[in-house]
């Protein structure tokens, strides 16, 4: 409640409005576009402890403190639509060039090369989700009709935050936590102790078409970039959110 009343005195913030890439299918309130303000002398507080922090942290803190939208909470976003709006915050923060510092593959010495992050494409999914955001699609090798939902960012901190205080002496069964979230119903089935049950002995075949299905149905934004070493060699690499990407701050 406290978050919700303090979004809503936000709203006479200054802002702009954000187009999301998932186009607000996966949320309740289907909002295509969220209100997100500036970064302020307030936010360098958030920055100026970012070596202290997580990339999820810096994200969280950031994300939740400028987007203005009482009915919608970042635990519940999808990466795609927070990666949009930390994209919006950098460039009207500090600009659009972004550097990278690679290495080159054939010298083994480091390079700087620069986009421009207004540059950015969103990635459209291949199927469309219902009107409840899920996905309906069979499995290849069991068979069975799955309806499937994407992690959110919440759904993701709850993972790892599970996984980090498993037994340091075991494995940790990530893939059988992240299939039970994504997995909402097996052949109508919604049960969740029949889902996990079914999840136990699901064949690989299945569980990699899962991971891949949700993948390429992800609505998200184009991170990754190719760039030419000094050497001619091709070198990749992705944008990513954390400390790094809000370097000029410092």
């Amino acid at each position: 409640m406290e978050e919700q009343n303090v979004n809503q005195m936000n709203l006479n913030l200054p802002h702009d409005v954000i187009q999301l890439p998932s186009q607000g299918r996966f949320y309740k309130n289907k909002k295509k576009s969220v209100k997100v303000g500036f970064l302020t002398a307030n936010d360098e507080n958030i920055l100026a402890n970012a070596s202290n922090m997580s990339g999820d942290q810096i994200i969280h803190n950031l994300v939740r403190a400028k987007v203005y939208e009482p009915d919608l909470k970042i635990e519940e976003m999808l990466d795609g639509d927070i990666e949009a709006i930390l994209i919006f915050l950098r460039n009207t923060s500090f600009g659009s060039e972004y550097t990278f510092t690679l290495l080159d593959p054939q010298t083994e010495q480091t390079f700087e090369s620069k986009i421009t992050l207004d540059e950015v494409d969103f990635v459209k999914p291949e199927v469309d989700p219902d009107e409840n955001g899920l996905f309906t699609t069979i499995l290849p090798k069991s068979g069975k009709t799955v309806k499937l939902k994407l992690l959110t960012f919440g759904d993701k901190k709850e993972l790892n935050d599970r996984e980090s205080s498993y037994p340091k002496n075991m494995v940790a069964p990530r893939v059988t936590w992240r299939l039970a979230k994504q997995i909402v119903s097996i052949d109508g089935n919604e049960d969740k102790t029949e889902i996990v049950k079914f999840i136990d002995k699901m064949p690989i075949m299945d569980s990699k078409y899962i991971t891949q299905f949700l993948n390429k149905n992800q609505p998200s934004i184009n991170l990754e970039r190719e760039f030419n070493a000094p050497s001619g060699k091709k070198v990749k690499s992705r944008i990513a959110f954390g400390v790094e990407f809000f370097r000029p701050f410092f």
